[in-house]
């Protein structure tokens, strides 16, 4: 029997759902509800006489025919994609601010996710600190940031909420520091919301602090972290894992939880779909 074509909003779900672990972050990538997603995935898995997800309260995950069918379908919206693009000959760009606070280890993964969704779409990916990509934006040199900003920081108008996220205090397993010595700290230059937050905690607790290690990014910060150099308040999402919290241990102040935020001027549809796919990919498992 002749199977009918396939859906490519369901396969597009799908996909999306497999990629970011969560029926509500594929929802928020592609606009729509989680209910409206969990019946397309239904339909689609009707249509194909497959299970493809195994749903439980707590996670999603492929079932072995999900995953054989996971390949295939990413081709087919790839394939999609460039068809349009021969079509319309247009030559799209995304510059994009991406704070060195947010960016974690899953990067790799997102940008390979992003041009799976959208291989027409040109991506200059600026990492940087918060209040430098914001005033890249609001000079209108980048067309979307995606930023930290702590809690006592005033609200920007044009800020749309992705998620919040805690920082903590973060070293090595091996560190060697004496309490009743200052505690040495391995910060981002100023200036940096992260930095002023880590200082101003210990400050207002009285706790004595010597900085020994500045980084020029987040990724210097965590290797400095990870030889037993230093301190440092960061989220646990963007740290190597090898790190671990010394709040409680060391008797720390507590940090406060920051806003991830999004601040864009894209109107462009397919690229707008895509800047929230990264966006929705952002603290996810």
């Amino acid at each position: 029997m002749e199977m009918k074509p396939l859906d490519l909003d369901a396969v597009r779900a799908f996909v999306l759902v497999a990629e970011l672990h969560s029926f509500t972050r594929a929802a928020d990538a592609l606009g729509t509800t989680q209910s409206a997603v969990s019946l397309k995935l239904k339909r689609l898995e009707t249509h194909l006489g497959r299970q493809l997800l195994e749903r439980t309260p707590r996670v999603v995950r492929l079932s072995q025919d999900g995953l054989t069918f996971l390949g295939a379908a990413r081709e087919l919206l790839g394939a999609h994609e460039r068809a349009l693009g021969a079509l319309t000959g247009d030559s799209r760009r995304l510059t994009l601010g991406l704070s060195e606070h947010v960016a974690d280890a899953q990067l790799a993964r997102q940008l390979a996710l992003l041009r799976a969704h959208d291989p027409g779409l040109v991506i200059a990916l600026h990492l940087g600190l918060s209040a430098q990509l914001l005033a890249q934006f609001d000079e209108r040199r980048l067309d979307a940031a995606i930023v930290r900003q702590e809690a006592d920081e005033p609200p920007r108008g044009d800020a749309r909420l992705l998620f919040d996220e805690p920082l903590v205090w973060l070293a090595s397993p091996e560190l060697q520091w004496s309490p009743g010595t200052p505690l040495p700290l391995a910060l981002l230059p100023g200036p940096c919301a992260v930095r002023t937050a880590a200082i101003g905690a210990l400050d207002a607790a009285g706790m004595a602090w010597n900085e020994v290690f500045v980084g020029g990014g987040v990724a210097a910060v965590g290797a400095a972290l990870e030889a037993g150099l230093a301190v440092s308040a960061l989220a646990r999402r963007v740290a190597p894992r090898t790190l671990v919290d010394v709040g409680a241990k060391y008797g720390l102040p507590p940090l406060p939880v920051s806003r991830v935020t999004l601040h864009s001027r894209v109107r462009e549809p397919r690229s707008a779909a895509t800047l929230q796919l990264l966006a929705s990919s952002l603290g996810s498992a």
